[in-house]
């Protein structure tokens, strides 16, 4: 292996490492996350079989987490002439993989977390006691930011990328 070829490999290996770790703060699981980064990394399709090589990881962890980057629109499979097996590349542009991320958190998280916060909402507002109000007060405050948060989220989430950059430099400058 050349000296050119042993550094890249050390430092994909690290980016897939580090990328499993921060998937976990995302909502994705580790696994989920390596795989989505050797693949954004690959120079081309990879086999199930590939991954589970450079992973490490059953057939069963592979293909359940490759399944899971192709429900999610992060991977896709390719299929590839005269081959029987299936091959997965990732999106690599890295705004759609945001936009993409940032819609299946929305779908899995802040929209559960407000059908709840509406339910203790609409549950409580007619209580009169001091705790009762005060409850609902926080209630409703918390609803108001939460779909407040998902109401950008989904406006900076349709945004073009150079645009959204732009705002972001002039509201951060």
């Amino acid at each position: 292996m050349s000296k050119d070829a042993m550094i890249l490999k050390q430092a994909r290996d690290e980016f897939v490492a580090q990328w499993g770790a921060m998937g976990s703060q995302w909502g994705i699981n580790r696994t989920m996350a390596q795989i989505h980064a050797l693949l954004m990394t690959a120079p081309e399709p990879v086999s199930t079989d590939e991954v589970m090589v450079e992973l490490q990881i059953s057939r069963g962890n592979a293909h359940t987490n490759l399944k899971e980057l192709v429900t999610w629109g992060l991977v896709r499979i390719i299929v590839k002439k005269g081959e029987r097996r299936e091959f997965f590349e990732a999106e690599k542009d890295v705004w759609q993989i945001f936009t993409i991320v940032t819609r299946e958190r929305k779908k899995r998280e802040i929209e559960p977390a407000l059908g709840m916060l509406n339910q203790c909402s609409e549950a409580t507002r007619e209580l009169s006691s001091p705790e009762g109000k005060a409850f609902h007060t926080q209630i409703r405050q918390l609803e108001e930011f939460v779909g407040f948060a998902s109401k950008v989220a989904d406006k900076v989430g349709g945004m073009k990328h150079g645009f959204a950059i732009q705002l972001a430099a002039k509201l951060l400058g």
